[in-house]
């Protein structure tokens, strides 16, 4: 299988859970016989959208036709990023803005119909840490923005199935970490 991994986090120094987490999918990945290549969001360069009309009909940047070529290219998306204020880093909600423009994620829609889903036959896995327990963020936030990507934005372009991973209560939990590394082959599709 080909797989597209997404490094949500906009730190481009590296070395947070999320990194390793990644890099651990990846190493599991490939010793599976996947293909894995991998955007690390935070290295790229690309304005964000202030007009629909330049999401709609603007130029798009060199490194985000790279990135909808490997888009284009995976059958599978882990996508890995912390909450930040209840949602995902406004770096990576800029760069699906990018990406998953019209005619690349999904078509022009007819009258009364909804758009064509161009990234049909693809899956994903979302996981995302947190400093707060997962439960809670799942109970009492009802996982609001990881509900949103996964079906206002990936659902809508065709990604399906979408599958999540939520880890809480990731700073002081070395123990904790290690097993979540270990574990990590068991999330393969």
């Amino acid at each position: 299988m080909k797989i597209a991994i997404v490094q949500g986090n906009p730190d481009p120094a590296g070395g947070h859970f999320g990194h390793a987490l990644a890099a651990a999918y990846a190493d599991a990945a490939k010793a599976a016989g996947h293909e894995v290549k991998t955007i690390e969001v935070a290295k790229l360069e690309f304005p964000l959208l202030r007009r629909a009309a330049d999401w709609q009909e603007g130029a798009t940047p060199a490194s985000i036709l790279e990135a909808q070529d490997i888009l284009k290219w995976a059958e599978h998306y882990l996508i890995v990023f912390p909450l930040w204020l209840g949602d995902m880093p406004a770096l990576l909600k800029g760069f699906f803005e990018q990406v998953l423009r019209p005619g690349f994620a999904f078509g022009e829609a007819q009258p009364g119909r909804l758009p064509k889903k161009l990234l049909k036959g693809r899956s994903a896995r979302i996981i995302v840490t947190m400093g707060m327990p997962a439960f809670f963020y799942r109970i009492y936030y009802r996982a609001h923005s990881v509900r949103n990507l996964k079906r206002n934005v990936l659902e809508f372009c065709g990604v399906s199935p979408v599958r999540t991973t939520l880890i809480g209560m990731v700073e002081g939990k070395p123990a904790a970490r290690a097993a979540w590394l270990a574990g990590i082959a068991k999330l393969l599709p």
